[in-house]
């Protein structure tokens, strides 16, 4: 990091690429910001030396709770998955009642650990070999688990199946505004290669459409800032999470501004929620 500090700001300036995933995404280069990892040590430590410019201002980060879920429900059309989120229940306590058969009151940390592991999963068209093995449990267990699921949301398995067939069909699939993916492996003779198409097909109106809504929101801030002559300013995405560096002045003015302008950048048939947190360096806010 130090050996990239401009020496004329004496910053570090991150390039951001809008072209280069096939998700949608942006991604971040030289230096990858996106990467830098808030659940090991390391990670945690390097997330402390990014500060803001002064002591006049603090680093504000709003994250979307969810988001791909969400997108999942709003897509899937599933009514068990649009009601937990519209009654605002723990997604996972909630699918691992579901997946596990037990009361909400009675889901162990384990259960709820398990049932995230399948949320997440079915979003990347996992397998029971995958889950298997994210899980270390037995394949047949894993098996059961996502059997359960899709008995419990049966229109997520139902827009699963569809989008599959839909991407063989027009060689490509959509996000929910219409950004086309092309996604040749579907036809290709190679099992492999036809499974990792299917996967990609199951994820891309999934990822690739939360990918569009940080972008609107994204727009939407600058703007919002921009006309309100603030001296606070955007500076860095990654992924699910907008950061701002935030004049002190004008702190909860920001979050009103991007809590906001994030919750309302689209309309799904389930809410869209942020977490918004601020704090004198980048590990502060998490």
């Amino acid at each position: 990091m130090i050996n990239i500090i401009n020496e004329k700001t004496g910053k570090i300036h991150s390039k951001f690429n809008q072209t280069v995933t096939a998700t949608g995404r942006l991604s971040s280069t030289e230096p990858n910001l996106q990467n830098i990892p808030v659940k090991t040590e390391n990670g945690r430590e390097i997330r402390k030396v990014f500060v803001p410019q002064n002591e006049d201002y603090v680093l504000v980060d709003a994250d979307y709770s969810q988001i791909e879920l969400r997108v999942l429900a709003h897509i899937s059309g599933d009514k068990g998955l649009i009601k937990s989120f519209i009654n605002n229940e723990d997604i996972h306590r909630r699918t691992a009642s579901e997946v596990f058969g037990v009361d909400s009151d009675l889901v162990s940390p384990l259960m709820r650990s398990r049932a995230k592991a399948v949320n997440f999963g079915i979003v990347y068209g996992i397998s029971d070999f995958g889950l298997s093995r994210d899980l270390k449990i037995p394949r047949k267990e894993a098996k059961l688990y996502i059997d359960n699921y899709f008995d419990r949301y049966p229109l997520v398995k139902k827009y699963m199946e569809d989008i599959v067939k839909e991407g063989k069909e027009k060689g490509y699939v959509t996000t929910i505004l219409n950004r086309i993916r092309y996604i040749p492996e579907l036809s290709s003779s190679n099992a492999v290669q036809r499974n990792f198409g299917e996967r990609m097909a199951m994820n891309t109106p999934i990822q690739g459409s939360a990918a569009d809504i940080i972008k609107i929101a994204m727009v939407s801030v600058y703007k919002e800032l921009k006309a309100r002559r603030m001296k606070s300013r955007l500076i860095l995405q990654i992924h699910d999470e907008l950061i701002v560096e935030a004049y002190k002045d004008e702190v909860e003015e920001v979050k009103k501004i991007v809590k906001e302008k994030m919750e309302k950048a689209f309309t799904l048939r389930v809410p869209l929620t942020v977490d918004v947190n601020a704090g004198m360096s980048w590990y502060d806010t998490k």
